[in-house]
């Protein structure tokens, strides 16, 4: 299975299907308001299935992924789809009981027998045990390591400890393309595991263990 990164919460997962998760567009228009947001916009991919956490923005721009999609959107259950079935989880973008920033969903699904649990904008102080026993055994998770409007660095950690993946993948936080999120440093130290960079957004799981960093994704 491969796995690439655009950037933020978008991934691309390959393999005898492909899952699109949380695609986002041209997000230029946030400049005005002094947010660099300069990942190149998702284009050009197609997916088997689709997935989006949360509808805002960032995540939620299902036009940019071709290819007729199964969609799921924002919406806790048990879902059948190209990849089996689909677990969606409810959960909070922030930690007042979604009051602020609205709810989230937690995916996980399998697929080329790797199981992956993607966080979306997770926000709350701790998994509850409901959620963590929905969730299950994790080989691939994602998730976010940046603060502010989701999870931080510390807590982050803690949900890594909880859930044991064989592989984590960062993702929203502060890199060059964006400037209102914290580095991945603190989730690093507090998780106290060896963390691996890569040089590519693009990597296969079977080559990769532990805390995975991306490259940033460029244009091209």
């Amino acid at each position: 299975m491969l796995i690439r990164w655009y950037g933020q919460s978008a991934f691309l997962l390959s393999g005898d299907h492909t899952v699109f998760i949380d695609p986002f567009g041209d997000m230029s228009g946030l400049a005005a308001r002094g947010i660099e947001f300069n990942y190149p916009p998702v284009a050009g991919v197609t997916a088997d299935l689709l997935l989006v956490t949360h509808e805002h923005g960032d995540h939620n721009v299902v036009e940019v992924v071709g290819g007729d999609p199964v969609t799921i959107r924002s919406t806790a259950g048990r879902f059948e789809s190209p990849v089996g079935e689909v677990v969606a989880i409810a959960s909070e973008h922030d930690d007042a009981a979604g009051t602020v920033r609205g709810p989230n969903t937690i995916f996980r699904f399998e697929l080329d027998g790797v199981r992956c649990c993607h966080l979306g904008d997770f926000g709350q102080r701790a998994l509850r045990p409901a959620q963590h026993e929905a969730i299950g055994e994790i080989d691939v998770l994602f998730i976010p390591v940046g603060g502010g409007p989701t999870i931080g660095g510390e807590g982050a950690a803690d949900v890594v400890r909880m859930i044991a993946p064989r592989v984590v993948v960062p993702m929203h936080y502060r890199t060059p393309a964006v400037n209102f999120l914290d580095p991945p440093d603190e989730f690093i130290a507090a998780l106290g595991m060896p963390s691996r960079k890569v040089p590519s957004s693009e990597v296969d799981v079977d080559a990769i263990e532990g805390v995975v960093l991306l490259a940033v994704p460029t244009a091209g």
